[in-house]
């Protein structure tokens, strides 16, 4: 991100080291990285619910006939566990044959123009190729934005780019989506039997895709989210290993030989002086220093601005009652508020948020997300996990018994949250706060526990977030729409989902906490260094809006 357009090629490249996408520092002592190569499901198209949804399909008949004729008990397919340890990453017939063997069951291989029904391993994987393409037909094939924008990020700076994958129907998946003419190489499950060669994690794929752009390995870096691939990228040598851990599999990841693992490719970034980095707060650019680049993000879009509240429009104070935002800062919202649509977003209640923010026509969503209100004029409401609210008030009073003796700590009840600060917590008293908060949680199945700025966040154990109650905002409010660009300003872990949600759709700007170390990953654009700035970006935000009016 904010890559300076006269930068030459040569030296975009020779910014981007393996060191540097490791530590996000510059380096001189390692090779510079002339190609990163891309692994389509899961990295670059979304399809990983496809084949999921179709492996489990076939191995689940399979295994519930097989079951019927012997007269004996099955295990279903567990596409937490079976898939991503069995199938995942590799060709259709491996992962067919990989899954049965754990199963303790030998097919014969068959031959590849097996009918479906053949009890072959080549049979199932026709099978499940099948299923595989009737999901797609009804299901539009998504790409994740954010690696869209890297590789055209990538491309832009001169560095070569390829994908990889097992599938036979890669290239058909890459044109329906339409992103094949990104990159410079395909190798895919095609190209493997042309070449009689094994799949991941035999390094020869991702091998062959380098050689086919003229790149050694150890000059080359390879992004994967499956193990059998990451595996493939160590044993062949590769410069850099990136594995995107979208679950669970952080630590497997780097057991497989993972350099580096990150979330999602949101949280990398180029630019020709720091090369491709990991993001955190401490690197991101500023905004005061990138105002030309923002203002080229707004030209012929209207935004919509969503806002968090505690350190974003006033800043964190040690009693969070205390929290009042400025004259000032009310009216550089409400005047923004005139040119763009206007949300805050925050921990707190909603009916909490419109009395302190005190602004009638701009939306408010409060505990994070689970309750969202517009002005009076908008009929429209959301209230989400109205269910666990019995739940969230008996753990409420089981927390305030629990931690009546501990000095310092709050236990700010919201209508579907429970926040328990421990910024006036004494540093030794804060693992028992915390063991507080576990043990109370152990009983209560429908809660999650959650981290914050000094505090632990107790709610509804379900799907949603700040991400997903401002994606709901948006297509309420018909905001969903490429001629908007959705701006997302927020300081704490919780305003990470909006974040995320926003990568490669949108813009999304972190305020800086001097008490923080900073090398929190992020997956923010740009960074302002406190509420203060936050207030010039509003201002610089109505600015250029109000020029286009004039």
């Amino acid at each position: 991100m904010g890559d300076d357009k006269g930068a030459t090629d040569a030296t975009a490249k020779d910014a981007v080291t393996a060191r540097q996408m490791a530590a996000g520092r510059p380096t001189q002592t390692t090779p510079p990285i002339e190609a990163v190569l891309f692994d389509m499901d899961g990295v670059i198209t979304n399809t990983a619910e496809a084949h999921a949804a179709a492996w489990k399909r076939v191995f689940d008949e399979y295994l519930q006939a097989r079951s019927n004729a012997r007269g004996a008990t099955f295990r279903l397919f567990d596409i937490e566990e079976d898939y991503r340890q069995y199938v995942d990453g590799k060709p259709r017939y491996d992962g067919v044959e990989s899954f049965l063997s754990s199963r303790g069951i030998k097919l014969p291989r068959g031959r590849e123009d097996d009918g479906p029904d053949a009890e072959t391993i080549c049979g199932l994987g026709n099978r499940k190729n099948r299923y595989f393409r009737e999901w797609l037909d009804h299901h539009p094939i998504k790409t994740f934005p954010a690696a869209v924008k890297l590789v055209k990020d990538l491309r832009d700076a001169g560095v070569k780019t390829a994908v990889f994958s097992a599938s036979r129907n890669a290239e058909w998946v890459l044109r329906s989506a339409r992103v094949l003419d990104l990159f410079d190489a395909k190798v895919d499950g095609n190209d493997l039997a042309k070449l009689g060669v094994p799949g991941k994690p035999d390094p020869a794929m991702v091998r062959e895709a380098a050689s086919r752009l003229s790149v050694s390995p150890e000059r080359a870096a390879v992004v994967e989210d499956a193990i059998a691939g990451v595996k493939a990228g160590a044993r062949g040598g590769f410069g850099l290993v990136i594995g995107i851990n979208r679950g669970h599999s952080g630590d497997a990841l780097k057991n497989a030989g993972a350099n580096l693992v990150v979330r999602g490719l949101f949280e990398l970034s180029l630019n020709p002086d720091t090369g491709l980095t990991t993001k955190t707060l401490s690197n991101l650019p500023l905004f005061r220093d990138r105002e030309d680049e923002l203002r080229h993000r707004l030209a012929g879009k209207a935004p919509a601005a969503f806002l968090d509240y505690d350190g974003t429009l006033t800043p964190i104070v040690e009693d969070y009652t205390r929290a009042f935002m400025s004259d000032h800062m009310r009216s550089a919202l409400a005047e923004l508020a005139k040119h763009c649509t206007v949300a805050v977003v925050s921990g707190r209640d909603a009916a909490v948020m419109r009395r302190l923010v005190n602004l009638e026509g701009i939306y408010y969503a409060g505990s994070h997300g689970f309750e969202i209100r517009g002005p009076k004029a908008w009929s429209d409401s959301l209230d989400k996990g109205a269910q666990f609210l019995p739940e969230i008030d008996e753990a409420e009073s089981r927390l305030r018994h629990r931690l009546s003796k501990i000095v310092g700590h709050a236990v700010e009840r919201k209508r579907f949250a429970i926040a328990v600060h421990y910024r006036r917590v004494a540093d030794a008293d804060v693992p028992q706060v915390e063991a507080a908060v576990d043990e109370v949680l152990a009983d209560f199945r429908g809660l999650r526990k959650g981290h914050g700025k000094k505090v632990f966040r107790i709610q509804p154990n379900i799907d949603w977030d700040k991400g997903h109650a401002m994606l709901w905002l948006l297509d309420r409010l018909k905001l969903d729409r490429p001629d908007v660009l959705p701006i997302y300003v927020g300081d704490d872990i919780t305003d990470e989902d909006a974040f995320r949600a926003l990568a490669g759709r949108g813009l999304a700007l972190v305020v800086q906490d001097r008490n923080d170390p900073g090398e929190r990953p992020t997956a923010a654009d740009y960074a302002l260094a406190d509420p203060d700035d936050v207030k010039r970006f509003i201002q610089f935000l109505t600015a250029v809006l109000s020029a286009r009016s004039k």
